[in-house]
Order: C-alpha cells, then structure tokens, then sequence
C-alpha cells in the first residue's frame, strides 16, 4: 500500500512484488507446516513452532530486499522490507525467550510506515485505534497477554521508525 501511495502503479507494482516475496513466501511456509501437521495453527500459537517459519521469514525478506535493491525499487518500497527485516531479527529474538505478539507488532509498525505517506495525525490516530483492536482481539483469543500485545506494539513501531529514520525516508 505505501508503494502505490508513494509511487501511484508503478510503486504499487514494486509493493506487490516485495509483499509476494517478503511475506507470502513465508505465510506459504506456515500453510505448508500446518497442512503436514508439524505447526498447530497459522497464527503459530505454540512458541517453539515459529523457529523455522522465523528462519523462512528471514531468508524470504533478504532475497527481497536484495531483489528490490538490485532491480532498483523505489526507496520507500526497500525501506519497508528493511523495516520487516528489522522486525523479523528484534522480534524475533525476544520471542524465543518470551511471546511477544508480532500481529500487534506488525500492524504497529504498518502505522508507523503509512504515517509517513499519508497525512501523519490521523493516520495514527486511526492506526493506533486499529492496533488496539487487534491487541485486544489477541487477548480474547488468548493468544497473548495485554503486556505481550503492548510490547509487540511498541518495539515494533521503534523498530519501523529506527529503520525508516536511517533509511532517510
């Protein structure tokens, strides 16, 4: 979405492409453990299941940052693949000792990065609203508990930021 924001279609082009490989390789890894049986969901509610899913993740999103870079992508388009990376190696790494919640995370950080196309206070203000609803929806479910979805939230969106910011976006 923000390479089409920032770019029109040629941007939305390179977002599709950088979201085929950065996140739909990994979401075809999981489908695929979870049909064999050797994950218990897609949401990955048993922790010591997300290490291979996080390793495919991490080999996903640097082939498609070094796609994008070399097949010479928007700044914003690789700046958002670096902002995944980013998220992949900070939350990966708390999560192999306690469960933070990357769909908090990752729908924190989407805020963070659409601020910076759109208009930034009520992009966030919205943002925030919706990063609650799936923080609380996360905790209904018993997925994660409040400070697990809270700090999925916060590392996530300084993670986006610390990236972007160093990415000059």
């Amino acid at each position: 979405m923000a390479g089409g924001l920032a770019g029109g279609w040629s941007g939305a082009a390179w977002g599709l492409l950088a979201s085929l490989v950065c996140a739909g390789i990994p979401a075809a890894v999981i489908a695929l453990g979870v049909r064999r049986g050797r994950l218990d969901s897609v949401h990955l509610v048993d922790r010591t299941g997300r290490k291979g899913p996080m390793l495919a993740g991490l080999a996903a999103v640097v082939a498609g940052l070094v796609l994008l870079v070399v097949l010479g992508a928007p700044r914003l388009v690789t700046a958002t693949a670096a902002v995944m990376l980013g998220w992949i190696v900070v939350l990966g790494a708390i999560t192999l000792t306690w469960k933070i919640s990357f769909h908090a995370g990752v729908s924190a950080g989407a805020v963070v990065v659409l601020a910076h196309v759109l208009p930034a206070a009520p992009t966030l203000v919205l943002g925030a609203i919706l990063v609650v609803a799936i923080g609380w929806a996360r905790v209904q479910v018993t997925h994660h508990t409040l400070a697990q979805t809270v700090a999925g939230a916060i590392v996530a969106a300084a993670v986006t930021w610390g990236v972007l910011a160093l990415a000059g976006v």
